[in-house]
């Protein structure tokens, strides 16, 4: 007598599908955490590279060469036309104008003058209001009420960084120029991003080109701006070689590409609140800046406003 075949149950389905729903999100989530951990490590990592003796160009050279050499791999593959791909050149050299190579060297350079901290709370805060500003301005889209309480919120918690800077009894001199690129910083993200989206750009394609169309820019700084590779010491410039080139421009990318794949692209955009938090404590204990009350009051409103904005519809 044969043996009677059972059919499967939607059960079997169901209970084997719960485990591997539970790995996605927990790889999801992991993914989102270690994207947060680099990104918010970064800001200290610049700010290292001052006390190296480092310049903003060498930094950003040594991010994009490093970067450029690990994508080459995979861009020779991937993008036709190389190096743009389906982006065209006028859309690749526009968002690399806006993204790559110029968009570090402001950013390295606001290092310069500012605290770790405030890059990592004035960019990422400044992102979405200026985007939805600019949202607004061009294409009519209206913000709801809570995401523009979420941003009122981000608004407060930046304009504590600025009484810091100008008014308060310790003033910093120079920080201000730092928070200005770092502003600069956002407007040029902000811009990007919408372009991106109005082009529906893939994030892996517009990575792999902004990163090796860099390469064409570069050597312009090397040329026009302070250059101080050959007087630093080879462990400082391993350190922003492989945090900036490996961990920031391939790493970050590969996790928060797997986090959205996993999660989906609201759930890990939740992460990002999560940066200020890890540039405080990665300052205090690997350069010793101590945020002040005001400083720790801005960054906690801009953190509670991004949270908001980020979940509203």
């Amino acid at each position: 007598m044969l043996p009677v075949s059972r059919k499967p149950l939607v059960s079997d389905f169901t209970s084997s599908a719960a485990p591997l729903a539970r790995r996605r999100l927990w790889l999801g989530l992991g993914c989102g955490l270690l994207t947060s951990l680099i990104w918010g490590v970064q800001a200290v990592v610049s700010r290292q590279s001052v006390a190296d003796g480092l310049s903003a160009a060498d930094v950003t050279i040594l991010r994009f060469a490093v970067a450029s050499l690990l994508l080459l791999p995979l861009a020779l593959r991937r993008m036709r036309p190389f190096p743009v791909g389906a982006l065209g050149w006028r859309r690749a050299l526009i968002l690399t104008a806006l993204a790559g190579a110029p968009y570090a060297l402001v950013l390295v350079g606001g290092a310069t003058f500012a605290p770790a901290l405030h890059a990592s709370v004035i960019v990422p805060g400044l992102i979405p209001v200026m985007t939805v500003a600019l949202a607004f301005a061009v294409m009519g889209e209206r913000p709801g009420l809570w995401r523009m309480l979420g941003l009122s919120l981000v608004l407060a918690g930046i304009a504590a960084f600025g009484w810091e800077t100008f008014g308060s009894s310790r003033p910093q001199e120079s920080a201000w120029i730092g928070d200005l690129l770092f502003v600069a910083n956002a407007v040029m993200w902000s811009v990007f991003g919408l372009l991106a989206r109005r082009w529906g750009c893939d994030a892996i394609d517009v990575t792999i080109a902004t990163c090796l169309l860099s390469l064409l820019i570069l050597p312009v700084f090397a040329l026009t701006m302070p250059m101080r590779l050959g007087d630093s010491a080879w462990p400082a410039i391993a350190l922003q070689a492989l945090y900036q080139g490996a961990l920031v421009g391939v790493g970050a990318l590969f996790l928060y590409t797997k986090s959205v794949e996993l999660l989906g692209a609201a759930r890990a955009t939740l992460f990002l609140p999560l940066n200020p938090v890890v540039t405080a404590l990665a300052g205090v204990a690997l350069l010793g800046e101590y945020p002040s009350g005001i400083e720790i009051a801005g960054m906690l409103l801009v953190i509670a406003g991004m949270s908001v904005a980020l979940r509203a519809r």
